[in-house]
């Protein structure tokens, strides 16, 4: 009955903890976002990022980052590490039993009374060492932090997933537009070469004037550094890629050279903003951190109290090692342990501030955490509505800048307009052109900043 009684008490004691509840603090942002935008559909977190990006070159080189970066390969060995770590701490909440063997031989000094002698002890048995009894929940909490840093983990490697698919995207339109470029590039520099001639051979037969000749000059020579820039850019491109995959892909398949070849990401339904609390890895991340650190605090408080230790163990013990599993041979040892802190130098109570801390820095994280979730929502929320529109009018003004160069070569043959507003009328349109592609890409680059933002979207399917 004493013994009923007694393990009643150590399960009503185990069950004591002085970690503080967790209170969450409100989320520091407004209930919605101010741009209008489609509230329903499937979370971005639960889709596929196939479903997304739906380019199947752009696939290709996402499924070849996931498979070789190194980044994400690092990232999840981080995630098994805090995994032992946190069964390495749990571990300490059970016993742990030893099988023990041995042998002492030792002799004694002859005495007034005794001769000296040698005696010999064998034993074998099991043996539990230095168990803590968690009456005040301090390995409790320690556990339970181990474990809120082990979800942490978890939801950090999800955020490196997510950001590797969001860099392949964005690396990939950038290659797209230094494609573009180059080829704009080149072909405005063949047609200003062309003029180029034509203006020398018109200043040979005295039509224009060393001005006009300079200028087209200079044009050709701007053309020329911009085509060193944008073959400059499209070998960066191409490295940054490699890095991303891991690989050398393009002995492996080629990349789309126009930005009508890949299809731009579909609307995606950016929901509330309470969504992100539960779709954002970094926020849920930072809400493992917090969780942790006031875990901390219930171990710091704990240290304050009496530690209960026990050691047992129950095996056989014999001079004869051939009598050592007799029947008369049975042998346990019994020894609890009991520590109170009485004078620390104010070690404990700085321990406990540290902990305390610690949590406070948690909350601001947290909260850091969601209102940077939230400006990065609103500012791709922006440019989901703006975008279009600001492209369309820069097509216009890119047609516009044509059919004026078009009307000026007209005016220009038939001498009502000079070489000079002939120059200017190439210059605007490439300058357009070029305008229009840096769009383009920055609507694709936004799509993909949206994808980030709402959680994205990590399931391979």
């Amino acid at each position: 009955m004493k013994y009923i009684i007694f393990s009643a008490l150590i399960l009503i004691l185990s069950a004591c903890s002085l970690t503080p509840d967790l209170v969450r603090p409100a989320a520091p942002i407004p209930d919605t976002y101010s741009t209008q935008q489609q509230m329903q559909g499937k979370s971005i977190a639960e889709t596929g990022w196939r479903r997304v990006f739906t380019d199947p070159q752009l696939q290709y080189l996402i499924q070849l980052a996931l498979e070789d970066n190194r980044d994400l390969r690092i990232a999840s060995l981080n995630v098994e590490a805090v995994r032992a770590q946190f069964q390495i701490q749990n571990s300490a909440r059970l016993p742990t039993i030893d099988a023990t063997a041995g042998s002492i031989r030792q002799r004694t000094a002859m005495t007034d009374s005794a001769a000296a002698s040698v005696n010999t002890q064998h034993t074998a048995g099991l043996a539990i060492t230095a168990f803590e009894l968690d009456f005040f929940g301090r390995v409790k909490s320690l556990s339970d932090a181990a474990f809120a840093r082990y979800l942490a983990s978890e939801q950090g490697q999800r955020s490196a997933k997510i950001s590797l698919i969001g860099a392949v995207a964005d690396a990939y339109y950038e290659d797209l537009l230094a494609r573009q470029q180059l080829d704009l590039t080149e072909k405005t520099l063949a047609d200003w070469r062309t003029s180029l001639k034509l203006t020398r051979s018109l200043k040979t037969a005295g039509q224009v004037s060393n001005a006009d000749v300079t200028v087209a000059e200079g044009q050709v020579a701007s053309a020329e550094a911009d085509l060193s820039e944008r073959q400059r850019q499209l070998s960066k491109t191409h490295n940054a890629l490699r890095l991303l995959t891991g690989s050398d892909f393009v002995h492996n398949k080629a990349i789309s050279d126009r930005f009508s070849d890949s299809a731009l990401p579909p609307q995606i339904p950016a929901g509330l903003p309470s969504d992100l609390l539960s779709l954002r890895p970094d926020i849920l991340q930072a809400e493992q951190n917090l969780i942790a650190a006031n875990a901390d605090i219930g171990s710091a408080r704990a240290a304050f109290f009496p530690r209960i230790s026990l050691t047992t163990s129950v095996g056989y013990s014999s001079s004869s090692l051939s009598n050592l599993f007799g029947g008369n041979q049975h042998a346990w040892s019994f020894a609890p342990q009991m520590t109170q802190p009485i004078f620390q130098h104010g070690r404990l109570r700085s321990e406990l501030k540290l902990a305390e801390i610690r949590k406070s820095s948690a909350v601001a994280d947290y909260e850091r955490a969601i209102q940077t979730a939230f400006r990065e929502v609103a500012d791709a929320l922006a440019g989901q509505a703006t975008y279009a529109s600001q492209i369309e009018a820069q097509q216009r003004f890119s047609d516009s800048a044509r059919k004026n160069l078009e009307l000026t070569r007209i005016r220009y043959h038939a001498g009502q307009d000079s070489r000079l507003q002939l120059l200017d009328a190439q210059r605007t349109l490439y300058t357009a052109q070029r305008s229009l592609l840096e769009l383009r890409k920055q609507e694709y680059s936004n799509t993909v900043a949206l994808y980030k933002s709402l959680g994205g979207g990590v399931l391979d399917e």
